[in-house]
C-alpha cells in the first residue's frame, strides 16, 4: 500500500489517493505520520491494531491516528480510497470504525481526484473542511472486538481470527494457551470486557459479514463458519445485529 511519506503536503489538511489490490495481499505491520481513513469502495478488509481487530466492509471506514501500528489484510480485490490527515484537522484520537454516507463518500471520490502538483486553491479547501466536518458526525459501525495484550490470550485470539469455524472449547483453548481454565476465563474477560464465546460469536458474525458482502449465501456462510444450523446463524445474526442477513444483504446493496 502507499504509505503518507509517500505523499507531498500541497497545503491541503486531506491528502486522497486510490489504489487496487488483489485478494490475499497483506500490508504488514506499520504506522503513519498523519491520520488515516481507510475505506474500500469494494472488497473487505481486516484491520488489525494492539487493541482490537476490525472488519472493514464495502461502504464503511476505518479511522485510524496518527502513529497508530497496525496491519491490513485484503479478504478479496479491494478497490481503495485512503485519506491522510493534517494535525489540523483535530480528529478523535482512538481507532473508530464508521459508516460512511453517499454525501461523504462523494466528498472523499472528489478529495481523492485533487491534483497534488499545484498548492491548494480555495475550493479544495472548503470541500476538504467540509469533508472533515462531515465524517467526525458519522455514526460508529459494530464492526470491531478487543484484542488482548498477554501474549499467550493473543495467540489464541488470533487463531480464531484465522479460523472462525474451529470448534475447540473453552477448557482446550485454555490447554492451547497453557494456562489454568479459571486464569484464562479471568484474564480473557478483563482484557477483552467478554467472556471467550461472546468474543467468538462477534468473531463469526464479523466474518459473516465479509462473506455476505462477497456474494456467499446465507446456507454457505453458516456452514462455513461452524453453526449447526442455518436458522441457528439466522437467530445470532438477528439477535447482534436487529435484522437477518438476507434483509441485511440488501439495504446494504440499495
Amino acid at each position: 500500500m502507499k504509505h503518507s511519506s509517500d505523499l507531498k503536503n500541497n497545503g491541503c489538511p486531506v491528502i486522497g489517493l486510490s489504489d487496487e489490490y488483489s485478494a490475499g495481499f497483506t500490508d504488514a505491520w506499520h504506522s503513519h505520520e498523519r491520520a488515516q481513513l481507510l475505506y474500500a469502495i469494494t472488497g473487505v478488509m481486516s484491520v488489525s491494531t494492539t487493541a482490537a481487530q476490525y472488519t472493514v466492509p464495502p461502504q464503511r471506514a476505518l479511522l485510524i491516528p496518527a502513529g497508530m501500528g497496525h496491519e491490513v489484510s485484503c479478504r478479496d480485490s479491494v478497490a481503495l480510497r485512503t485519506l491522510y490527515f493534517e494535525n489540523s484537522a483535530e480528529l478523535p484520537d482512538g481507532c473508530i470504525l464508521m459508516e460512511i454516507s453517499e454525501f461523504l463518500r462523494a466528498l472523499i471520490v472528489e478529495v481523492v481526484s485533487f491534483d497534488r502538483s499545484k498548492p491548494a486553491g480555495e475550493r479544495d479547501m472548503k470541500i476538504a473542511e467540509l469533508l472533515i466536518s462531515e465524517l467526525k458526525a458519522m455514526p460508529a459501525a459494530p464492526y470491531s472486538v478487543s484484542m488482548p495484550s498477554d501474549p499467550r490470550l493473543l495467540r489464541v485470539c488470533k487463531a480464531i481470527s484465522e479460523e472462525p469455524s474451529d470448534p475447540r472449547d473453552l477448557d482446550a483453548w485454555a490447554s492451547y494457551a497453557a494456562m489454568g481454565r479459571r486464569t484464562f476465563t479471568r484474564m480473557f474477560r478483563e482484557q477483552t470486557g467478554m467472556s471467550l464465546t461472546t468474543w467468538k460469536q462477534q468473531i463469526r458474525l464479523m466474518e459473516a459479514l465479509s462473506l455476505l458482502d462477497s456474494g456467499h449465501s446465507v446456507t454457505d456462510i453458516a456452514f462455513r463458519l461452524g453453526y449447526e444450523s442455518v436458522s441457528a446463524f439466522i437467530a445470532m445474526f438477528r439477535k447482534f445485529f436487529g435484522t437477518s442477513p438476507t434483509r441485511y444483504s440488501r439495504k446494504d446493496k440499495q
